[in-house]
């Protein structure tokens, strides 16, 4: 059996790890390759896939997605997926997007992106976190893939929501690698400016805050005060979540992470702080915890492009097509 699939926007970092995953992927099979422009070969894009797997990438498309996919990857910028999305849902394509247009509740997001041209579909999809969605992903045609410091954040967080205290506030410093910036070289990714040197970017102000701030409401109900503060560091791939809370209860936390990921393939709880070397090239959320009296540490690292992009979507896809979660996804980290 085969199931063909698109990918979306293949020129960027996220559009080549995801034709990485497919390639090696036993069910999906690569029949259309496309960027806003086109009329290339996949090896030119990419020099790297030279005598592994090359195709012509073509102009997107919608009408000759929809006779030649029946599921497609959007690794488009935002504001750019939900017009190819729109038509696609209408053609019964399966969609699973990358970008920020189908993530947020219509007030977040218009006040932190832009006016959203297809409110209709926003309704019906269904944020990709298998840990928490699972169910749902399998039943929709729609999947919002989160973005990368959400997905360490929420992951972390998530299982001590009834014991943080809402009355204080969540901080989180967060750190990640320069391909999360992607492709495009600008002042701050620039190697002069990067290399030997840290800094933060978007205080208070990054448009990952309220997706963090949204989903823990929809999960706990609870109103959370999250202050985020992202960094990039000097490393090509990686993200780590320092989170600081104050919490109403006596609790250990390493049991309580290992109760609620004790059936997650693609969660590893530690008992010692984590690292981005350890989970980089893989599907996997490495998280630890400690706590002092009511202060609670929680602390994360993801591949930002794969766990934090483009292996969890291929997770989301393989949810949706009802094949085994686990197919084709990467679990041995680029170590040393």
């Amino acid at each position: 059996m085969h199931i063909n699939v698109g990918v979306i926007g293949a020129s960027g970092y996220t559009g080549l790890e995801l034709i990485k995953i497919l390639v090696n992927h036993p069910i999906f099979q690569i029949s259309y390759v496309a960027t806003s422009e086109g009329g290339v070969e996949l090896d030119q894009l990419h020099s790297s896939m030279k005598d592994i797997f090359t195709c012509s990438v073509e102009k997107a498309d919608v009408e000759e997605i929809s006779k030649r996919c029946e599921l497609v990857f959007l690794a488009l910028p935002h504001q750019a997926s939900m017009g190819f999305a729109k038509g696609l849902i209408e053609a019964g394509i399966k969609i699973v997007d990358l970008s920020a247009d189908y993530r947020l509740e219509l007030e977040t997001y218009e006040k932190y992106y832009c006016p959203h041209e297809d409110k209709e579909h926003l309704l019906q999809a269904v944020y990709g976190l298998p840990e928490l969605y699972r169910e749902e992903i399998k039943k929709s045609s729609l999947v919002a893939n989160p973005g990368c410091y959400p997905t360490a954040t929420i992951l972390g967080l998530i299982p001590f929501t009834q014991y943080i205290d809402e009355n204080f506030p969540i901080f989180i410093d967060a750190k990640s690698g320069v391909s999360g910036a992607g492709k495009k070289c600008t002042e701050t990714t620039h190697f002069i400016s990067i290399n030997e040197n840290i800094f933060p970017y978007k205080v208070l102000s990054h448009r990952h805050e309220p997706e963090i701030q949204e989903k823990l409401f929809k999960q706990s109900g609870k109103e959370f005060d999250v202050n985020f503060v992202p960094h990039l560091i000097p490393a090509t791939r990686g993200e780590l979540i320092d989170a600081y809370m104050l919490i109403n209860e006596d609790i250990d936390p390493l049991s309580i992470l290992k109760e609620f990921y004790k059936d997650e393939p693609f969660v590893r709880i530690f008992d010692k702080p984590v690292d981005i070397k350890s989970c980089s090239g893989t599907n996997f959320c490495d998280i630890y915890a400690q706590k002092k009296g009511n202060k609670l540490y929680v602390n994360s690292a993801v591949d930002n492009i794969l766990r934090g992009s483009s292996s969890q979507a291929v997770a989301n896809a393989n949810l949706m097509c009802g094949l085994d979660e686990n197919l084709a996804l990467p679990i041995i980290a680029y170590v040393p």
